[in-house]
């Protein structure tokens, strides 16, 4: 066995603009995530999922903005999710595992980042089509998914937000790779950040192979370890059908294997990949949970899977 990892559920839509990625870790499971896991060499241990009331429990509309004026979608149930999150994802890490988050839409990334920097400090690496560097103040829907790495950075609206900041995650050893659809407000935001941003074209300009090696590079340079965070919008729509904000021209089946892929031979060298998660599965909207299968896939091959 080249790794533990434990496998902890997030099944929330609280930050998402439509309903039913809360059955995204259900689904991940259902296409067989454990198998390909021991297949990759991995030890998994399953720890289920996070209690999370159903959005019909909750009324966004009926909240009043809290103290510091933020008046996102569901701040309040998110902010308990990402809160007993961070709590799983660390003790994880203090365990000797590494943490596997199923979500459930792009929020739960703060619960994620919060506790893989417990106690460490860390870089991360965004395999998104979205910046997700939004703030309630420029954020067109209001859906938190599109805000965790603002908040996670303490940007703008969440500076000092202590539920939702990582002061241990560097912006310098944050990256971003394949962004391709991003707000006016929130890219002005990502320019003026110490972050590094390789967009599509840059994959089309240079390969995946070397964006991914200098991403891998700038992320860990002088901390712990680094966060990966896969949002399967990344992937285009042709190959992962069942998000719930697909943007057309993202990356290929097997660039993004290949992207999985150079994660686990740097971390087998160099031993930095400290958590990992999955998120924006939307069976409600997938075919033949074709997402979830391509999810349980890029896992085991970001946690060591080989082709031989």
């Amino acid at each position: 066995m080249s790794r533990k990892v434990r496998l902890i559920g997030a099944p929330t839509d609280y930050g998402a603009n439509r309903r039913g990625v809360d059955m995204g870790p259900s689904a991940i499971r259902y296409a067989g995530l454990a198998a390909q896991l021991e297949k990759a060499g991995v030890e998994c241990v399953d720890t289920g999922d996070l209690l999370v009331p159903t959005a019909e429990t909750r009324d966004p509309a009926a909240e009043e903005p809290d103290e510091e004026g933020r008046d996102a979608k569901f701040v309040r149930e998110v902010e308990d999710v990402c809160t007993r999150l961070a709590d799983r994802v660390a003790e994880s890490i203090d365990d000797g595992y590494v943490p596997l988050a199923l979500g459930g839409d792009h929020s739960i990334a703060i619960g994620s980042l919060k506790g893989a920097s417990r106690d460490a400090e860390i870089g991360t690496i965004w395999f998104d089509a979205h910046g997700d560097y939004n703030t309630p103040e420029t954020s067109p829907s209001g859906n938190i998914h599109g805000m965790p790495l603002a908040a996670a950075l303490g940007y703008r609206d969440f500076e000092g937000v202590e539920w939702a900041n990582s002061p241990n995650l560097s912006e310098e050893n944050t990256v971003w790779v394949g962004l391709r659809d991003i707000d006016s407000d929130e890219a002005e935001a990502i320019r003026d950040s110490e972050g590094t941003v390789f967009t599509m074209s840059d994959i089309d300009e240079h390969g995946i192979a070397e964006v991914v090696d200098q991403a891998l590079e700038i992320a860990t340079a002088g901390v712990d370890g680094i966060h990966v965070s896969l949002d399967l919008d990344w992937l285009d729509p042709n190959e992962a059908p069942g998000v719930g904000t697909p943007v057309h021209g993202g990356v290929t089946y097997r660039e993004a294997h290949y992207a999985l892929e150079r994660v686990a031979e740097y971390d087998r060298n160099h031993d930095v990949l400290r958590s990992l998660e999955l998120v924006e599965v939307n069976p409600v909207l997938d075919e033949q949970n074709q997402t979830a299968k391509l999810a349980t896939e890029l896992a085991a091959s970001g946690l060591g899977k080989r082709i031989i």
